[in-house]
Order: C-alpha cells, then sequence, then structure tokens
C-alpha cells in the first residue's frame, strides 16, 4: 500500500520515520532543545545552558588565513529546536557568524531556530534620520528571515518598533526584571530616576513608576553621532539620590556629562544602570573620572576590562526561562510584571 507520497506504508524508511515521530513526540522538551554560542557570546550562553539544565551543545569554527570562517555544528539538529547566542556588536562578523550558523541550522534540518540577540547591534539605524542613508535594523531582521530564523530573543531593543521589522515572532525582554530588584536592595532614601535624553523618558517614567517615585530629564543636542554640544536639566534634583537608566553606553560622553549635571545641581549621588555597555573610545576612562558612586550594565557585552565602578548583573536566568517559556508555550510578559 502507497501513501499520499507514493511511499510504502509497510517499508522500513516508512516505519523509521514514524518511530522518529513517535519518539520526539514522548520525549522530554529539554531532550529537544540544543543551545548553541557564536564564539564571542559563549561566555553567555554557558550560563544560559546550565540555567535551563543542558550542557551547551557542541560547534566550532574554522579560519583561513584569509580571515574567511567555517562556522559548523558538531553534533545531530536534526528535528531539534535550537537556539544560537550570539550578540552582534563590533565587528560585523559577529552578525556574519550568527546568519551563517542559522542558515547551517537550516540545512540541517532543524525544527525551530532562535536566534538569541542579547544584544541587537544596528539598532541605532533604525530609521532616515537624513537623506540617502541605510535603515540597517530593517536589513539585519530581512537578513535573519533569509537566512531561517523561526524566532528571535532580544533584551532592550534602542527602538521598539524594530520587532515590527520581522515577520516571525519577536521575544522582547526587558532588563528591568533583573535591574529593579538590585535597586531596591540598595535602599536609596531619596531615589529618583533620570534619562540622559529626551528618547529615553519613557524607559525613565516606567522605571520611576515601578519604583513610585520621581523623574527628571536631561535635554542635550548632538554636533555630530557621539559628541554633545550642550546639556540641560528638566527637574528639580538637589539632596535626591539619582539613578540614571538608558539602554546603550557607547562612549559614556553623554551619560557622564548628565551625572556631572546632576552633581552641579545638588544631587547627593548618581548611579547608571545601562543594559548594553558597548564601552567604546574614551569610555573607560571616562567613567573613572565621572562622579557616578556606581554604575550597572548587563553581560549582554563582554567587558574590555574591570572597573571597581562598573556592576555586571548576569542576563542569562532571565534568558533560560525565557526558553524554557517559550517551550512549554508559556506567558513571557509575566516576567516583567514587576511587584
Amino acid at each position: 500500500m502507497f501513501n499520499s507520497f507514493g511511499r510504502n506504508e509497510y517499508s522500513p524508511y516508512f516505519c523509521t520515520d514514524f518511530q522518529t515521530i513517535k519518539q520526539n513526540s514522548l520525549m522530554p522538551k529539554k531532550k529537544l532543545v540544543s543551545i548553541f554560542a557564536g564564539r564571542q557570546s559563549r561566555y553567555l550562553a554557558e550560563k544560559i545552558a546550565e540555567n535551563y539544565g543542558i550542557e551547551l551543545g557542541k560547534s566550532i569554527v574554522t579560519e583561513f588565513s584569509d580571515g574567511e570562517f567555517q562556522p559548523s555544528f558538531e553534533e545531530n539538529i536534526r528535528g531539534r529546536d535550537v537556539f544560537i547566542v550570539q550578540s552582534t556588536f563590533s565587528p560585523a562578523d559577529n552578525l556574519f557568524e550568527l546568519l551563517m550558523m542559522v542558515e547551517s541550522a537550516h540545512r540541517a534540518s532543524a525544527r525551530n531556530i532562535v536566534a538569541v540577540i542579547p544584544y541587537f547591534g544596528f539598532a541605532r539605524q533604525d530609521r532616515k534620520d537624513k537623506p540617502r542613508v541605510s535603515i540597517a535594523s530593517k536589513l539585519v531582521a530581512n537578513l535573519l528571515a533569509v537566512a531561517g530564523v523561526t524566532r528571535v530573543i532580544t533584551l532592550d531593543l534602542h527602538a521598539d518598533q524594530i520587532q515590527g521589522f520581522f515577520d516571525v515572532p519577536v521575544d522582547h525582554l526587558y532588563a528591568s526584571s533583573i535591574f529593579i530588584p538590585y535597586l531596591k536592595e540598595l535602599n536609596l532614601p531619596n531615589l529618583t530616576m533620570a534619562s540622559p535624553d529626551t528618547g529615553g523618558t519613557r524607559r525613565a517614567a516606567s522605571y520611576a513608576k515601578m519604583l513610585n517615585t520621581d523623574f527628571v530629564i536631561c535635554y542635550k543636542q548632538r554636533a555630530k553621532p557621539n559628541e554633545v554640544t550642550k546639556m540641560a536639566l528638566v527637574g528639580d534634583v538637589e539632596g535626591r539620590d539619582i539613578v540614571l537608566v538608558d539602554d546603550i553606553i557607547d562612549t559614556a560622553g553623554s551619560m557622564t556629562k548628565a551625572a556631572q549635571l546632576m552633581v552641579d545641581n545638588g544631587a547627593t549621588s548618581v548611579r547608571a544602570f545601562c543594559t548594553h555597555p558597548v564601552f567604546s573610545g574614551q569610555a573607560y576612562q571616562r567613567i573613572e573620572e565621572s562622579p557616578f558612586t556606581e554604575m550597572v550594565v548587563s553581560d549582554t557585552i563582554p567587558l574590555k576590562k574591570k572597573s571597581d565602578k562598573i556592576t555586571v548583573l548576569s542576563t542569562s536566568k532571565l534568558f533560560a526561562d525565557v526558553i524554557e517559556r517559550v517551550e512549554s508555550n508559556k506567558s513571557i510578559s509575566s516576567l516583567f510584571k514587576i511587584q
């Protein structure tokens, strides 16, 4: 007897396929999950896999003398849900390595391919802010879709509308779920949230609402990227313990200027909470010379050097919890309902 595909239902090949499907359906969810890492995010992926309760998948990257490289999965991933952890910070090789791993997982017959992108690079290019420029974040979304990604998990996008650039589900996570508990433990007597620019007003307001406190705003003008020419304060900070919140710190120019502005206007202490520590150029020097009591960041990007002023909080448990919820079809938004 032949089925609708012309295959003999009593052949050993058909029985093998059926048995594989049956075994997969009876197998515990964790047995069908594989977590892999790009080279630059392996430190984080190892902790995510440990929190999830499995070993990190085996993969290698072969490098050629001219700089070309070739990622390879060193274990069977056919029919599995593959989660690939890679932040796409500079250089662009990190993004291209992620794309190659997604594409190779697709060719290896993975059931689902989820790109776990703790830091989504090129997110600052989410619109045409002047003529004849690329909307690079849309381009990255297109490249991931073409490579074969079926889902994206990311943390604190620079702009929420980037989720709409994808035609696959996007789980947009918030670092507030790890920052708020730490901030509460500080027990600051005169807490006031602050934004280093008007673009982060919504973020500072949401933190202030969760913590039932006030917030202030810094207004800045730029002559060109990474160069602030003027900054003014909107709100009263005298005698207050200020906490500046932002998603990205690049050269730390804006953030350190904002901290100095707060101190000059009578703030008792100034701290910063930032999700993605890009820290390029003179960032570390500026942070060391700044009036910050502490700068709290996540581990979406590895630090280039240590500093007594910088505290790193891990996102590994958050990502592991989300992977668990994706696999069990549970709500993810409930993770961010801060009590």
